[in-house]
């Protein structure tokens, strides 16, 4: 059920669940430690005040030896939790009629244990009185003086309710911070170091103020280490771009024979990987900053997307049988051309390189999306073997290959689908990865503004 769900997983309801009950238990030990306390160690102290009491009521009653109904009358007005029952040859009176016995704490009845007062004789002593002239004056508890009771209890159960409901607003402010820090750790996690856990000066010296602390410095420490990470990448690709340059003109100053020829041929390969790894680095970084400034310029989405296809078929033959399905009436958007661009050059790519022995070829589709069809939606789609359900939420991750492209002919070094992700990212958009069985579908979409 959904409330034992939410009461297992929220420390809040749990804990009002263990003020109700606290409070709860509470009133029950009170009321019957009370009634005990009141019912049983008095009764001794208080029965030969009571027989006296009962005596002088009944001398009251009876005066002269007879009874007298005004007095008794009178009596009753005065203690109205009282009842009068009069029996005897000459009056016969009852203070309540609908009375149907005098009521005491509680008589002895069959199959019960003596009462604590005594048994039915006992009682009757206590209570029964006869007059001089033989009448039996029987004294009893009103119940029409109870009536309230109920109402009474229910006055006690609202007071005790409401104030469990303040002891758990009260408990809901203290844990309050829980949220706060719940929001600003998810803001951490997602790389958002910039606005800290907020702090009330009340509380930054309870415990959970010191929690929240504690992690406000524990995520300013995580961005000093990021961003010291990050200047130092971004040094290091710079300064190796220099003797990549000069390694790549000294390898195209070899001789042409056909004894270097293979040689040469290989490191142009590898110095072409190596920068090109290089630039990724880069623009990974410039991506990953919190300022990435995109170069916008009205873009036909269609048009883009036949020229990286284009593109792509001067070096890779497989790219001429890409398919690619746009709807009519694409909308133009403000989008950075070589940002999108390497977007989908990296999607094809990526599905190029893992749907080689694959029985269809590799599908684009781009579609209207949002509201009033204001963006797009490009969609990637090989028919490959896919890649295990587990890996999907790591394959946008820097430098992450599944293990089906761990070989150095199968795939880069896992900065691909990363970018990519960068790249929607910047553009307000999203990145979704799913297998679509079989294949792997890559979904990105690009708002309108």
């Amino acid at each position: 059920m959904n409330w034992l769900r939410r009461l297992r997983h929220s420390i809040k309801l749990r804990l009002l669940a263990v003020f109700l009950l606290l409070a709860l238990s509470v009133a029950f030990i009170f009321i019957s430690g009370a009634q005990k306390a009141f019912s049983l160690g008095w009764r001794e102290a208080a029965r030969p005040l009571l027989m006296d009491y009962v005596s002088r009521l009944a001398t009251d009653v009876a005066p002269a030896g007879t009874p007298e109904v005004q007095r008794a009358q009178a009596i009753v007005s005065r203690l109205p939790v009282i009842t009068i029952d009069i029996a005897g040859p000459q009056v016969n009176w009852r203070s309540h009629a609908e009375a149907q016995e005098p009521r005491g704490p509680r008589k002895h009845r069959r199959g019960e244990d003596r009462n604590d007062w005594g048994d039915d004789r006992d009682w009757d002593s206590l209570l029964q009185r006869t007059s001089a002239d033989g009448h039996t004056i029987t004294f009893g508890l009103n119940d029409t003086a109870f009536e309230r009771r109920p109402r009474l209890f229910g006055f006690a159960l609202t007071a005790l309710l409401l104030i469990t409901a303040l002891a758990w607003l009260y408990v809901r402010r203290l844990l309050r911070p829980l949220d706060d820090i719940r929001a600003g750790a998810m803001r951490f996690g997602a790389g958002e170091f910039g606005q800290p856990i907020a702090l009330r000066p009340s509380r930054r010296h309870d415990e959970l103020g010191e929690l929240a602390t504690t992690i406000n410095t524990m995520g300013h420490d995580i961005e000093q280490m990021l961003e010291a990470q990050r200047a130092l990448l971004l040094a290091i690709s710079h300064e190796l771009r220099s003797p990549l340059t000069r390694a790549r003109l000294n390898t195209e100053l070899l001789p042409d024979t056909e004894e270097v020829a293979p040689q040469r041929e290989a490191l142009l390969r590898d110095l072409a990987e190596m920068a090109k790894l290089i630039s990724d680095l880069l623009e990974s970084e410039r991506l990953a900053g919190r300022h990435a400034a995109l170069h916008r310029e009205p873009t036909d989405p269609a048009g883009l997307a036949r020229d990286v296809i284009d593109e792509l078929a001067n070096t890779q033959p497989a790219a001429h049988s890409i398919r690619l399905h746009a709807a009519a009436n694409l909308p133009t958007l403000p989008l950075d051309r070589i940002r999108v661009r390497l977007l989908l050059r990296n999607l094809l790519d990526n599905a190029l390189r893992h749907s080689a022995d694959a029985p269809l070829p590799v599908e684009l589709h781009i579609r209207r999306t949002g509201e009033a069809g204001q963006g797009i939606e490009l969609e990637v789609r090989d028919h490959g073997p896919g890649v295990p359900d587990d890996q999907l939420p790591h394959l946008a991750q820097a430098f992450f290959r599944p293990d089906t492209a761990r070989t150095r002919n199968a795939g880069g070094v896992g900065l691909g689908l990363y970018l990519c992700r960068l790249v929607a990212q910047a553009h307000g958009g999203t990145f979704a990865v799913r297998n679509a069985k079989p294949g792997l579908a890559v979904t990105v979409t690009l708002p309108g503004r």
